[in-house]
């Protein structure tokens, strides 16, 4: 199998899995080092590197669950809040070896726009999941609960303009990877001139 070969495998192999799906195992903290070098080997318009990781395991993870509903309940109002969703955010870590968080730091000066350094972080994650893939490692990218809310920003301490891009779920799962589809052939997603 050449180099390409083996990179289209990976790409072709990469799932999404779900922190039900997972089964508590931890990662070794020197894969993670791994995943973040291939991170930080993102393209960045200006050598601005805007991706930063904030990774909770152990307790911490346990504590930022229990936050993060916190934040949910605080933040829904009482005829939108609801109690499994609670729940769920309190739970969700209970399965998996480590979350963590990826933000965009926007560059101090503004000379690029902050498209670029929002896709320049979206690269960098998209190299550490697919490392992940490579390593046997499951993940999700969840943008789901408060992770877009202001009220994550704040709880992380992060500044106006930095963009928190999802939670990466990661662990392990005894579960097979389903077999992957796309819904729109990639003909009709191409303009050949």
């Amino acid at each position: 199998m050449n180099t390409f070969e083996y990179l289209q495998s990976i790409i072709r192999q990469r799932r999404s899995i779900k922190p039900a799906d997972m089964n508590g195992s931890i990662i070794d903290e020197s894969q993670l080092r791994e995943l973040f070098e291939l991170a930080d080997w993102a393209p960045t318009h200006g050598r601005t590197e805007p991706w930063r990781f904030i990774v909770y395991g152990a307790e911490a993870k346990k504590q930022f669950c229990l936050d993060h509903a916190a934040l949910y309940q605080a933040n829904t109002s009482e005829e939108k809040f609801n109690q499994g969703k609670f729940e769920k955010l309190q739970q969700q870590g209970d399965t998996l070896s480590h979350i963590v968080i990826a933000y965009m730091k926007r560059t101090t000066g503004h000379t690029i726009p902050p498209i670029e350094e929002t896709a320049a972080t979206a690269a960098a994650i998209e190299n550490f999941l697919l490392g992940a893939a490579a390593l046997g490692i499951a993940a999700l990218w969840s943008t789901g609960g408060m992770t877009h809310h202001p009220s994550m920003k704040e709880y992380l301490g992060l500044g106006d303009e930095d963009l928190v891009l999802g939670l990466l779920m990661l662990g392990y799962s005894d579960k097979p990877a389903v077999a992957g589809k796309r819904n729109i052939p990639v003909e009709q997603k191409v303009v050949w001139k």
